[in-house]
């Protein structure tokens, strides 16, 4: 029989531990609803303006930007990783970086150079371990990216992609679907093709395009709104990440908690009879101390 006082002392421990699992639980759903507020507002707006780029790229006219066009002998490109800066968030970091490492295997077959970034203590630790040469590191990023941080990372990926510094830029992070489905994913944000290519799921949508003018012109306006497009579509990254990131904590920490609750429950049962058996046995020493000084 397991020792009752070793048993107390180890429920008592894990009663310790899941009084954290559980302040965790909760602060992860506090931030996961304001991210999500977030994420949502985000997601409208970019709905909006790569629906406007959709019915630029529809009015009839020959439209161009270097943004939009792939190159014809691409040779370098970059992938940035978004991971995050804390653990305890179950698969969450193990998802995106297993997916990161192949696309990263892929690029480097194709392109004579393949550069890598990672957003996130995780990542960065991950890839250092593995001996993988990092061309930039952010741990600035937590649940609540800001979007002139974000632009100025967009702004330089910008200007490396227009003086042909790089060729392409895939992101890889975990896009946020809905509070049951988060999977990670790699997008390719240039050259920003795809943004043109199926505009009838746009918020703006197809209709009515042939009534829209655009003012002072298609061209002038399209050089403006290329550029913020992919600006906030890489914000959007950052945010899917950071709500898919307390909504794996979320979850991981209510079954921590749950877990915690079941092994209390039973080292108590565990625990009642070993204390039960202990105070029998003193009785049975008792009562045959008594029976002998009858003798």
């Amino acid at each position: 029989m397991a020792n009752a006082r070793a048993l107390d002392k180890r429920r008592k421990s894990i009663k310790n531990i899941r009084k954290i699992t559980r302040t965790m639980e909760l602060i992860a759903t506090a931030r996961f609803k304001q991210a999500m507020d977030r994420a949502s507002a985000a997601t409208a707006y970019t709905n909006r303006v790569t629906g406007l780029v959709a019915n630029l790229a529809n009015t009839g006219m020959q439209l161009s930007h270097p943004l939009l066009e792939s190159r014809d002998n691409p040779r370098t490109s970059l992938q940035l990783v978004l991971t995050s800066n804390r653990g305890l968030c179950g698969g969450y970091n193990g998802n995106v970086l297993r997916m990161a490492s192949d696309n990263q295997q892929q690029l480097s077959d194709e392109y004579p150079t393949s550069l890598l970034e990672v957003s996130g203590k995780r990542g960065v630790t991950y890839f250092e371990n593995r001996q993988t040469a990092l061309a930039e590191a952010f741990l600035q990023f937590e649940d609540k990216p800001k979007y002139e941080e974000v632009e100025r990372i967009a702004d330089r990926y910008l200007d490396a992609y227009a003086t042909g510094i790089i060729d392409r830029l895939d992101v890889c992070y975990t896009k946020f679907s809905s509070i049951a489905r988060q999977e990670a994913t790699v997008e390719t944000l240039l050259p920003l093709g795809t943004l043109v290519d199926d505009p009838s799921d746009l918020a703006t949508g197809s209709e009515g395009q042939g009534e829209i003018e655009f003012l002072p012109s298609a061209e002038s306006i399209l050089q403006e709104v290329v550029p913020m497009s992919f600006k906030v579509k890489l914000f959007k990254c950052f945010l899917d990440a950071a709500v898919s990131e307390q909504v794996a904590r979320m979850v991981a920490m209510k079954s921590a908690t749950e877990n915690a609750d079941e092994l209390i429950r039973e080292l108590s049962m565990t625990y009642n009879r070993a204390r039960q058996g202990q105070i029998t046995g003193e009785l049975l020493e008792v009562m045959g101390g008594v029976e002998a000084l009858k003798n």
